[in-house]
């Protein structure tokens, strides 16, 4: 899973066969994003703001289911 120098993406992952685009945010909320072309998953990898070209092209865009978090044990 690619980690991006980002402020608002920790970490992004795409399966081109199901076009999954995984997104876990640095706030360790995780989402994935359904039938994201390969070209926009490239996009994003490219950008010089990958929040920016997140919020502008993919959020709002695309199907989406948010991972519940699991709380750990101490």
């Amino acid at each position: 899973m690619p980690v991006l120098d980002s402020a608002a993406i920790k970490v992004v992952d795409y399966d081109p066969i199901a076009r999954d685009l995984d997104v876990i945010f640095t706030t360790g909320r995780r989402y994935t994003y359904f039938d994201v072309p390969q070209s926009e998953y490239d996009a994003l990898m490219e950008a010089p703001s990958a929040g920016e070209y997140f919020n502008t092209h993919i959020r709002g865009e695309y199907e989406f289911r948010e991972h519940k978090q699991t709380q750990q044990r101490k």
